[in-house]
C-alpha cells in the first residue's frame, strides 16, 4: 500500500538527573562530593532512506518517544546518554510544524537528517555547587525534560517525468512498457489508486524516473476523483506527459474536450505546474488504421490548440500505442534528450596551478635583489 500523509507526535527523552553522593572509603576522611551529571535524554532524528518509498509504515504508529537519559553515577561518573530515535522517511519528504503551520524542512537527499524533537539536557551532581564556603553541598538539578512535537509529514515524490491523463488513458500500461514497475492494469477506471513509479532506461548510464499518479477527471482541483490526492507529487518533476486517449470506449466522449479539461485542473490546482513543459502523448492508435492515422492526428491536435484567448499551446506531439510499444522508443529517447539538456552539468575538476617561488638570489624586474624593497616591511 501508499502513503503520502502522516501526523506524528514525538516525545524526546528526559535528561538523567544529577547525583548527591559523597566520596567514601576508609581512612579517607571528608572525600568531598562526587556525584556524577545526568546523561542527555535522545532525540527524535527523521533520516532519508532511499529504500523507503511511502510513509505507510511510519504512519501506523502516531507516538513515538525517545528514551531517557541515565541518571549521575558515583565517583563524579556521569549517567549514559540516550541512543537517539531515528525514523526513516522517503526521499521528498516534507515536515511541517503542525502548531504554527510552517514548513521545517524538505527532504531532498538520501541520508539527510532533521531533528524534530531536541533530548533534555542532563542534570548537574553536587560537585558543580561546591566552594571554598559549601565543600559539602547537598544539591543537584533535575535533568531538563524533552522536547515533545507534532509533525505533519506530507511526501513529494522525485520523478523527472510526470504522467498525466484520464483514467484509463494508457498511462500505467506505457509505464509497464517502458519500464521494470508493474502497476495494476485493468479495463475499469481509476484502476490506479496511488502513484507508481519507474525508471526507463535508454542506454549505458542513461536512465530517468517516471511517475504514474491516479488519473485526473474534470472537477478534481475541488475534490472530484482520486488525482487531487496526488497532484502534489507532480510539482518536482521537470516535464509532463499528457496521455489521451484516441479510442476511448464511450462513443460519446471527446478526447480534445477532456484532455483541454484535464488542463484546466492542473491550472485550478498549481499555475506552476500548469506551465510545466508538457506533451501530448497520443495513445492506442493500434485501434486506428494506418490510413486514418495522420489525419486523426492532425485533427486533434488542430482541435486541441484552438484560437484567440482560448488557445493552448501545444511543445511536442507523439504518437503511440502503449500496448505494442509503437513509437515508445521515440518518445522515451526524445525525453532523455530534452532533460539532458536541461539538466546541470557537473562541476569539472579545477586545474589549480602554484607559480614556483622566486629565487632569493634572483633579481626583480626593477634591477633590485630578490625579496622586498629596501624600505618595505615583509609581510611574510
Amino acid at each position: 500500500m501508499f502513503r503520502d500523509e502522516a501526523v506524528l507526535k514525538v516525545q524526546a527523552g528526559k535528561g538523567g538527573d544529577g547525583l548527591i553522593s559523597f566520596y567514601r572509603e576508609k581512612f579517607v576522611a571528608k572525600g568531598g562530593p562526587d556525584g556524577g551529571d545526568g546523561g542527555r535524554g535522545g532525540s527524535v532524528v527523521l533520516v532519508t532512506s532511499p529504500h523507503v518509498n511511502s510513509l505507510l509504515d511510519l504512519g501506523r504508529k502516531q507516538r513515538y518517544v525517545a528514551r531517557d537519559g541515565g541518571p549521575g553515577q558515583t565517583k563524579n561518573k556521569a549517567g549514559a546518554d540516550a541512543e537517539d530515535l531515528f525514523l526513516e522517511v522517503p526521499v521528498g519528504t516534507q515536515v511541517f510544524d503542525t502548531e504554527h503551520g510552517n514548513l521545517l524542512r524538505d527532504l531532498k537527499e538520501p541520508g539527510e537528517k532533521l531533528v524534530i524533537a531536541q533530548g533534555g539536557i542532563g542534570g548537574l551532581g553536587n560537585p558543580h555547587f561546591a566552594n571554598a564556603v559549601r565543600q559539602a553541598p547537598r544539591i543537584a538539578t533535575k535533568g531538563q525534560p524533552g522536547e515533545a512535537r507534532e509533525v505533519r509529514l506530507e511526501l513529494k515524490l522525485f520523478a523527472e517525468v510526470g504522467l498525466v491523463g484520464l483514467p484509463n488513458a494508457g498511462k500505467s500500461t506505457l509505464l509497464s512498457r517502458v519500464t521494470a514497475a508493474t502497476p495494476k492494469i485493468a479495463d475499469y477506471p481509476f484502476t490506479t489508486l496511488h502513484p507508481n513509479l519507474g525508471v526507463v532506461r535508454v542506454g549505458a548510464g542513461k536512465s530517468f524516473v517516471v511517475a504514474d499518479i491516479p488519473g485526473l477527471i474534470e472537477g478534481a482541483a475541488e475534490g472530484a476523483g482520486l488525482g487531487h490526492q496526488f497532484l502534489r507529487h507532480l510539482q518536482r518533476t521537470r516535464l509532463l506527459l499528457h496521455l489521451v486517449d484516441l479510442m476511448p470506449f464511450d462513443p460519446e466522449a471527446d478526447p480534445v474536450r477532456d484532455a483541454r479539461a484535464i488542463v484546466r485542473e492542473l491550472r485550478k490546482y498549481d499555475t506552476a505546474l500548469a506551465e510545466k513543459p508538457r506533451w501530448l502523448v497520443l495513445n492506442k492508435i493500434d485501434m486506428i488504421s494506418a490510413e486514418e492515422r495522420e489525419a486523426r492526428i492532425a485533427d486533434f491536435v488542430k482541435r486541441y490548440r484552438g484560437r484567440g484567448r482560448h488557445a493552448m499551446p501545444v511543445e511536442r506531439v507523439f504518437a503511440i500505442s502503449a500496448l505494442t510499444r509503437e513509437g515508445c522508443e521515440p518518445l522515451c529517447l526524445s525525453i532523455n534528450e530534452y532533460l539532458e539538456s536541461i539538466r546541470e552539468p557537473e562541476p569539472s575538476a579545477i586545474d589549480v596551478r602554484f607559480e614556483p617561488a622566486p629565487d632569493p638570489g634572483s633579481h626583480g624586474p626593477r634591477g633590485e635583489r630578490g625579496g622586498d624593497a629596501p624600505g618595505e616591511a615583509a609581510h611574510g
